[in-house]
């Protein structure tokens, strides 16, 4: 189906039976699998020294592929950022080279979005998603109990439709808090707004730097793992402190897992810290997104412009079908 290129830019893999299964599972779905020369090197905590990494990325965006995906997140790009080839991998994506990955990727990504380099999608890593045991431990330990063996199908079904480019949007049913806080009528809260984010403490690190994507009226998506609400908290202050949210159209929130509360929270949690949100902030904030350190993870094409309704109980992403729209 696809020619899938696997490289290492950010940790070392860790978990090599996982890398193997990711890559018997991409095959047994019909793609064609090419794995970096040094997609499993090890340096200190990183998949190979900073030379050795961006040497890679450069691999991925001449390898001509149509899919370029990450084997794993952790943490590396940052390091990376003064010297990643952008205008090679905004070349590639212009010739079809789709790069897919989530958690440290999200530093690539909005960097490249400041550069104006393309359309990146936010969505699984290799081992992670495909080379996952089972449904339970699809995350790598980050939260997530399944059931069933292998990736999540809706992961896969939704990994398929970007390569076919079917992939026309995405949708999930809203909990009742955030129908209390929106017009009960729902109707349209963005269009043709860039979609944009990933992982919060990532999103946060290139704050005042030249990485910085200035967007406004955007769709603003955010998620994290083994960050305690408090922390949540403070990294969503900032970013309304400095303008950020205010700027936007509205703000989707994802899958915010593997963290623990003490008696100390006394009853402070996430949905407070939602709630805290709302209170000082005047654009829509929806939660429940099916993206994150999960194994149901909806792929989203970071840099394109979509709109976004709540039609009855449903938040619909859209990238496509535009008739779903009409009316609103």
């Amino acid at each position: 189906m696809a020619h899938v290129y696997v490289y290492s830019p950010s940790g070392a893999v860790r978990d090599r039976a996982a890398f193997q299964r990711g890559v018997q599972r991409l095959k047994a779905l019909g793609h064609d699998v090419e794995v970096d020369p040094v997609a499993l090197t090890s340096w200190q905590r990183f998949a190979g020294d900073d030379a050795t990494r961006l040497a890679a990325i450069g691999r991925a965006a001449a390898s001509g592929a149509d899919v370029a995906l990450i084997s794993r997140g952790g943490y590396g790009l940052t390091r990376l950022l003064p010297d990643i080839p952008y205008r090679q991998i905004a070349r590639a994506i212009d010739k079809g080279t789709r790069f897919v990955g989530f958690s440290d990727f999200t530093v690539l990504q909005l960097a490249l979005l400041q550069q104006g380099g393309g359309v990146t999608w936010a969505g699984p890593a290799l081992c992670e998603g495909f080379g996952a045991a089972d449904a339970g431990d699809a995350a790598e330990g980050h939260g997530g109990a399944g059931q069933g063996d292998g990736p999540d199908e809706i992961m896969l079904a939704c990994f398929d439709d970007m390569v076919t480019g079917a992939g026309e949007g995405t949708g999930w049913r809203l909990p009742a808090r955030d129908l209390a806080a929106l017009d009960p009528k729902g109707g349209l809260l963005a269009r043709n707004a860039p979609l944009w984010g990933g992982n919060l403490a990532m999103v946060l690190s290139l704050l005042g730097t030249p990485w910085w994507p200035q967007i406004k009226g955007g769709v603003l998506f955010l998620e994290d793992v083994s960050e305690h609400p408090y922390r949540v908290e403070r990294m969503l202050t900032q970013l309304l402190h400095a303008g950020v949210l205010a700027r936007q159209k509205a703000i989707v929130l994802g899958q915010f897992t593997d963290y623990q509360l003490s008696p100390h929270d006394r009853g402070y949690s996430m949905a407070k810290v939602v709630d805290g949100l709302r209170a000082r902030l005047k654009v829509p904030v929806l939660t429940g997104l099916p993206f994150g350190h999960v194994p149901t993870k909806v792929l989203l094409p970071v840099g394109l412009k979509v709109d976004l309704l709540v039609e009855n109980r449903d938040a619909l992403v859209l990238w496509g079908a535009p008739s779903l729209i009409d009316g609103f």
